[in-house]
Order: structure tokens, then sequence, then C-alpha cells
């Protein structure tokens, strides 16, 4: 991360008071310079070791040293630094992984008598760059003194922490909800929109089936699958959009064990520019997923559309909802390629490099393992995909975040909600399918299990459990 990111300008709206001067009192900034850390720690000593006597010599540890710390300072317009923090990932057992978990240390302000807000703003600072460096877990060890400000704040007080120097501390945990708001913007809205279909016969289809990533089609073998991209991507990036439509239609049939067999497509477009570069895309995946487009309706001079509905064949559907209570979770993940340009932190293209014979062994993948129950990871992100899952199972979902994989450049918090190009879900009993051959492009690892209790929930090492999805996603219910 580009550790200026603008914060300047960013977050020193939540410094100081209004005045009618426009500058604030102070702003709060990453120290970036050796005198800007060096003011920081003299603070530090001021305040931790020569004003509180809480350590002998010196409040100096290892989190100073850490490359991934990073400082934040409260400074005047004189350039006084009046105040400042520090976050770092936990490094738990020594690892120099960061797992998404972070925590904030050494607040200090120089004049407690004349703070002025200077201690909330580097609170909240702190909060706002933890959420921007992809942590879905932030602590603090607090003084009790200082414990009632955090709580203000928003901060949830967790439980007793230690005695340094005979200062009693707390415990203090801030909410981060990333994984929530995506839940909520992407699958919350389906029970209610969708309940005029509930109430047809066979509508949202088959017992069993109900909210899977494809509906066999009563009668026969076949899997249908449909998805719509979202207009502002088509506007931005025809032909990544065209890629995009065929992509999640064939991880669709993939989730449900089918083999797909043709496609059909609805586009339009502004220009017949713009709509040969959506065609072209749509081809150029057609191709690389050895599956035709059969037929669909093509319209000019319209605002840009596009979905995509694919078949497939199998006599034997996996479905979401065949998961239980103590079904061991397993992650089915292509970790090659990066982050699209543009798309930074929201989607993970591993299937553009990669050739036809490999995505059509990552396509078949599932249907050679047959769990008990898959499901495609979609826009809601792992953890979201997960709870659905979880939902049309019957059942609640636990995700251990140290036994997550996941690309190098992704952090845990982009992991867990972003679209990850190739991804599966699988939930089946422990050890089950574990001797499958599997292709050598993808990253398999069992990491969580189903739960009695709703919602996902994120173990922790040190064994603490926090809540990712507070219940069902989508109010479909069981399948």
């Amino acid at each position: 991360m580009d550790r200026a990111l603008g914060l300047r300008g960013e977050l020193s709206i939540l410094a100081g008071r209004r005045h009618a001067d426009p500058r604030p009192d102070f702003l709060i900034t990453v120290a970036e310079t050796s005198a800007e850390h060096a003011a920081y720690r003299r603070l530090r000593h001021l305040e931790f070791v020569e004003r509180q006597q809480l350590f002998p010599h010196s409040d100096l540890d290892d989190t100073d040293h850490d490359p991934a710390a990073v400082v934040l300072v409260a400074t005047l317009h004189d350039g006084t630094i009046v105040g400042g923090v520090r976050v770092a990932p936990v490094r738990w057992n020594s690892s120099t992984e960061d797992i998404g978990w972070w925590f904030g240390s050494r607040l200090v302000v120089a004049d407690h008598r004349h703070a002025a807000g200077i201690g909330p703003a580097l609170v909240r600072a702190a909060c706002a760059l933890v959420e921007q460096q992809g942590a879905v877990r932030f602590d603090a060890t607090v003084q009790d003194r200082y414990a009632p400000m955090f709580r203000r704040l928003g901060w949830v007080d967790v439980g007793a922490g230690g005695v340094i120097a005979g200062r009693a501390h707390r415990e203090m945990r801030w909410p981060i909800d990333r994984i929530q708001r995506t839940v909520d913007g992407t699958k919350a809205v389906l029970a209610e929109a969708l309940a005029p279909f509930a109430d047809q016969d066979g509508g949202l289809g088959a017992s069993g089936f109900r909210g899977d990533d494809g509906v066999p089609l009563p009668g026969t073998d076949v899997i249908a699958a449909c998805d719509a991209i979202i207009p502002s991507m088509i506007e931005r990036d025809p032909e990544w959009a065209g890629w995009c439509s065929v992509l999640v239609n064939v991880n669709d049939l993939s989730a449900m064990g089918a083999r797909p067999i043709g496609l059909l497509d609805a586009v339009g477009a502004p220009t017949t520019s713009h709509l040969t570069r959506i065609i072209r895309g749509i081809s150029a995946a057609a191709r690389a997923w050895r599956t035709p487009v059969l037929g669909g309706h093509t319209q000019v001079g319209v605002p840009s559309a596009l979905s995509v509905t694919a078949l497939g064949t199998t006599p034997a559907p996996l479905r979401a909802g065949g998961g239980a209570v103590g079904d061991t979770v397993t992650l089915h993940a292509d970790l090659g390629g990066s982050w699209r340009p543009g798309y930074h932190d929201r989607q993970w293209d591993s299937t553009s490099s990669r050739s036809s014979d490999e995505l059509c062994a990552m396509a078949g993948h599932l249907a050679r393992v047959a769990p008990a129950a898959a499901k495609d990871v979609s826009m809601a992100g792992i953890a979201g995909t997960l709870g659905m899952l979880a939902e049309a199972s019957g059942t609640g979902a636990e995700l251990d975040v140290t036994a997550l994989p996941r690309p190098r450049d992704a952090s845990m918090g982009a992991w867990l909600t972003c679209f990850p190009g190739y991804a599966m879900l699988s939930a089946d009993r422990p050890g089950r399918g574990a001797g499958v051959a599997a292709p050598e492009t993808l990253t398999i690892a069992d990491c969580g299990r189903l739960t009695a209790e709703p919602g996902v929930r994120l173990r922790w090492p040190d064994g603490e459990v926090s809540v990712a999805v507070d219940s069902t996603v989508t109010g479909l219910g069981v399948a």
C-alpha cells in the first residue's frame, strides 16, 4: 500500500474542531520521515517511561522494527508533532504472514490538558487505515481510564486485559464489518425480491436446489445457469465483461458437477464498436472453455447490457444444500494470476492467463471429487458464499483464517470478499474425497467446518471466534 494514501486530505476531516479558519488545528498523517518517527518515539518515552513509568528504560519493542507497522502522527501547523499511534499486523508465533489480524498500540498525546480531540482523531484514523490494509480484526489493549473513550468511538470491550506497572487494562476490539457489508450489498435482497417466483409451482427450482448455482431441468440431465454482468463493467471494460460472462457461468456449472455443452447470450450495446468488443470477449472465453455460443439475442443503439445462459449436463448434480453439521469445509482455488487492473481488491484474475487445457481441467474438478455440498465463490466472496452454502444446508459455518489459502498479494479482507476467478467451496464428511487427483493449477485446503449456529464465523489462532456474517445470507433458507 502507498502509505501516503491521501491521508492528509482524507483523514484531516476527523481531526480538530471547527473554526472560521478552514484549516484544522492539526492534521493526521502517516509518518514518512525519520524525523517524524523520532518525534513520535520521544513522545512515547516521555509519557510511558518517564511520566507513567510503565517501562523501566525504554518502551521500544519488536513492533518498532516490523516493516509492516505504520505510525500515524498528529501535526500542528508549524510542523510540531503532538501525538501519534502505531498499528501493525499480529505476528502469531513469530509468523511473518499477515493473517488479517492487526493491533494498535502506543497511543500518545503530548498535552492531555489541551488535546483538543487529538486522541480520538488518531484512533479513528487508525481504524480507517487498518481497514484499508485489509484487516478483518483490529484489537487494542488500553488502560482502564481510556476505555470509555474507545467505547464512545464504537469499540467493543471484550474483557479485562493485563496489569502493567500497577495499571489495569481492557481488551478492546474495533468492529470491522467488511464481510457483512459485502453480503448485504450483494445477496441480502434475494428472498424478498424473488418471493413472487417462490409462489409458483416449481418456482426457483426443484426441492434441494433452491438458491443453487444452477438448476436441473425437470426430467433431464441438463443443468441451466444464468448470470448478468453489471452495466458499469460492460461500459468500462467490454472485453473483460464478455470474458467474465462466460467465466461465471462455467463456474456455476462446475459447482453443480456439470459438463458445459453450450451458451446463449443476450447483448445490448450503444454502438457497433462497443458490441464488437463485448462479443470479442465472449468469443475468446467460449473458445478457452471449449463451449460454443449456440445463439441468443443482440441489439445495438441501447444501453449496455449483457447476460449469458449456460447449459451443462450431469446425471448426478451436486448441490449447495447437501452439507451437515460437522462437515469439513474445503476451498479449491486457483491462486495464480493477479488483481485485474482497475479492480484491485475486488476481482482476482486467475483465468485469463490459463490455457484451455488448464481451464477445462479445473472446470471438471468438482465433478470428480463429488462432495456432499459445493458452491462457486461469487461476488459475495469466500465468506459470503460459504454463508450461502451453510444456509442452503440448514447450518452455520466457521472458517479457520490460518488454514485459508490465498495469493501472496491479497490481504485477508480482500480475499474473503472479492470475486476470485476460479474458487469453489465444498463441504463433506471429514477425510472424504481427499485422495482424488486434482489439477496442478489448484490449491486445495480444508479450512473450516459447518456448525449448528447460523451465520459465518472466523476462528483465530488465539482461540477467539469473531462474527463475519451474523445470520443467513439470502433469506431463501434451506434448499
